[in-house]
């Protein structure tokens, strides 16, 4: 899937993406990716949401703020393994707002 930044419809790249983190929400894998607009110099959020059950969802948000998008990339930069949707340091537990399984 290509992303494209919700203002003005700019391609991300690689260079682009900020930060990623997954988290289990009641048996659901839940992963929010940030990726950083260079020109509109906002935030674009892809959601991703797969509750097994054979349909996976995604969806972007934004535009968001570059300084409430930094202070949420800097809190997932925090944990060592973001990805992990089992991990449970305090940057998931702060991030997913105590809600993981």
């Amino acid at each position: 899937m290509s992303v494209q930044c919700v203002v003005c419809s700019r391609p991300f790249s690689d260079e682009d993406l900020a930060a990623s983190i997954s988290g289990s929400i009641m048996g659901d894998e839940h992963t929010d990716t940030y990726y950083l607009c260079p020109v509109c110099q906002v935030y674009t959020v892809l959601n991703y949401w797969d509750d097994f059950t054979g349909t996976e969802s995604t969806e972007l948000s934004g535009p968001m703020a570059r300084e409430r998008g930094d202070k949420l990339v800097a809190l997932i930069r925090q944990c060592a393994e973001p990805w992990d949707k089992k991990c449970r340091c305090e940057a998931h537990k702060v991030y997913f707002n105590d809600t993981l399984d």
